[in-house]
């Protein structure tokens, strides 16, 4: 099962990068770039979709069914049993607890009942602050920012050029530090997720267009304090919305869908 794993693994890393390769160059050559997709996971747990609440309620029956008593549940009937004593008269009645399960059951319940979950919505989503991690807790942001590319800007995934003597990964790792300011993140593999081609208006240095090759990395902390005003942190539906059509078709290849 690992073996098989790893072979669709490696088949697919194998394919992203033959499309890059496999590319005609009769009409020249073409610049070589990483870029990075990092992703803001959801802090709160989404709401669950319809199969996972029927595999959540699975889980829950088999835990049910495979536990073993806790504490609580066998004072519960130490308590029961010594009612029974108290009952007969048989015991000393300072052996009896003073404060049963069902009372501390009570005190808790009382206290859940009290008790207020903190507002999903923050500061960021009601100022529309999309240059904030703070926001959309419960959905995936990708990190997206401004780039220009020949006369135009156009909101992208931060990428740059492919240097010798680096590897992609290594170019991937240059551009976080170099345009993504102090971000902390973990990439997952040295090899890229997805790829992306476009062409120059015209040629530059006898380059006809580029080819991106996006590595995937998780954020885990920081902030971006280069040029902040030039990066958001985008949802799904925002992306979509954001990024050039064919570009986000490409970049929606390697992202979960979102059910909510």
């Amino acid at each position: 099962m690992f073996r098989t794993l790893i072979n669709a693994e490696a088949k697919f890393c194998q394919r992203i990068l033959l499309r890059g390769v496999n590319t005609s160059s009769s009409t020249g050559t073409w610049d070589v770039l990483a870029g990075l997709c990092i992703e803001r996971l959801p802090v709160v747990t989404p709401p669950l979709n319809d199969m996972q609440k029927k595999y959540k309620k699975l889980l829950d029956t088999i835990e049910i069914e495979r536990s073993l008593k806790s504490d609580h549940e066998i004072r519960r009937e130490n308590d029961k049993k010594q009612a029974e004593l108290m009952k007969s008269e048989s015991s000393d009645v300072d052996t009896v607890s003073k404060i049963t399960a069902q009372d501390f059951e009570d005190a808790a319940n009382e206290e859940l009942a009290q008790f207020k979950f903190a507002p999903i919505e923050t500061e960021a989503d009601k100022k529309g602050d999309k240059t904030s991690t703070e926001r959309f807790l419960q959905k995936h942001l990708v990190l997206v920012k401004q780039t220009k590319l020949g006369s135009d800007v156009k909101s992208i995934l931060p990428q740059g050029a492919w240097r010798e003597g680096e590897t992609l990964r290594q170019t991937a790792e240059r551009v976080l530090s170099e345009q993504c300011g102090d971000l902390q993140v973990q990439f997952y593999g040295n090899a890229p997720c997805g790829f992306y081609k476009y062409k120059y208006p015209k040629e530059v240095d006898g380059k006809v267009g580029a080819k991106v090759f996006f590595y995937y990395a998780s954020y885990k902390g920081g902030a971006t304090t280069k040029d902040k005003t030039a990066v958001t942190w985008l949802s799904r539906q925002e992306l979509s919305e954001t990024l050039p059509e064919r570009y986000h078709k490409s970049v929606a290849e390697f992202l979960i869908d979102e059910a909510h």
